[in-house]
């Protein structure tokens, strides 16, 4: 156990990453299908920033509970079973946070009457917040140029500092870290914030972070086996093998402080806030890790092994010892093993026999005149 410890911690690990590639395809697809058939059918749960309407909140007190307000808006003619009623824990302070959508002025201020008396607390304790639709749908297009302009900048980059396969490959597995994640929230219906929003676009740059690692490590060993005509699935899996341990140790330090904030911050002193952001980053940062592993550099492999000086390797792998021999020395283990025997051979050949070399019958003797 030790050592397999120290050779995950020195890259020394010989895992066949892309040979099974399709596994990591399999899984994706998978994940995909659930996820964009949960937003065609179900939709987000978008919150009142992009829906619009009215949010009341105020203390918990007095008769004051869920079941009491959600009698208090059906008294008023607006549907209970719409509105998102949220008790929001402090310490020992609690607050109640009801939203619903758009009510006409007086709906609204007799609501807030009803909910002030049955709280026993000073009306002006009663905050009211009003978000238009119009608002929302801003935020939301002003999102999606926001990403496409991130997408196209990124993209250049990519293929100025490295080559238009890598290109191709991040953003591959860029949209599938951000449809994988928003699907996430389709499907456990949970509701979508401008905070959520922002954490999607933070995990863009997280996920291209890593994939960038694993292409920088793949461009250094193209250089390095140049001369050794070794197929480029073995310097797709040196490579991921190489950088493993540093993109776990990014992930996990990246982790637990989004953690932190997910479990002690909205579970323990109830800063749902918190909740919306770190949950979004949570999740882009696990399939964000995965994607430049199973996703981005599978993807650049299948594109690179097809041309150039590659194509005539295609579908060769070095496994196990083969690739430890590959990842040491820099050759593949049976040119090595070749260029062994053929120095043997060379060392122990005996040298042609002289009744070899001499193989023609030798020439008769001119008879000499008298």
């Amino acid at each position: 156990m030790a050592g397999r410890w120290h050779r995950l911690y020195s890259g020394e690990t010989t895992i066949n990453f892309y040979g099974r590639r399709n596994i990591g395809f399999v899984a994706s697809g998978l994940l995909l299908i659930v996820t964009i058939g949960s937003l065609i059918f179900q939709g987000l749960n978008l919150g009142i920033d992009f829906t619009g309407g009215v949010a009341f909140e105020l203390p918990a007190k007095g008769q004051l509970n869920v079941a009491a307000a959600e009698k208090i808006l059906d008294d008023n003619k607006v549907d209970s079973s719409n509105a998102k009623i949220l008790t929001l824990s402090s310490g020992d302070d609690q607050r109640l946070r009801i939203q619903f959508g758009e009510v006409e002025e007086k709906i609204e201020t007799a609501i807030k009457e009803d909910l002030s008396k049955k709280a026993s607390v000073d009306i002006k304790e009663v905050s009211v917040e009003k978000v238009s639709a119009t608002w929302g749908r801003n935020i939301t297009w002003d999102a999606v140029r926001a990403l496409a302009v991130f997408l196209l900048l990124v993209s250049l980059f990519i293929a100025w500092r490295f080559e238009s396969r890598m290109a191709i490959g991040s953003l591959v597995a860029v949209v599938h870290d951000v449809v994988i994640s928003v699907g996430v929230y389709s499907v456990l219906q949970l509701e979508v914030t401008p905070s959520t929003v922002v954490s999607f676009l933070t995990i863009l740059g997280f996920s291209l972070y890593d994939t960038i690692v694993v292409f920088d490590k793949v461009q250094e060993n193209v250089t390095r086996f140049s001369g050794s005509r070794v197929s480029y699935g073995d310097i797709v899996n040196v490579s991921m093998n190489q950088v493993l341990m540093r993109s776990l140790n990014t992930t996990i330090s990246a982790v637990l402080p989004v953690l932190s904030l997910l479990l002690l911050g909205s579970g323990v002193f109830g800063a749902v806030a918190l909740q919306e952001f770190a949950l979004a980053l949570l999740v882009g940062m696990v399939v964000g890790a995965y994607s430049s592993i199973y996703i981005a550099t599978p993807i650049l492999g299948l594109l690179r092994e097809r041309s150039g000086e590659f194509a005539s390797k295609r579908g060769e792998l070095s496994l196990g010892k083969d690739m430890e021999v590959l990842m040491a020395t820099g050759a593949p283990a049976s040119r090595r093993a070749s260029a062994r025997n053929n120095e043997s051979a060379s060392e122990v050949a005996p040298l042609p026999a002289v009744d070899a070399i001499l193989s023609h019958p030798p020439r008769p003797r001119k008879k000499s005149r008298r």
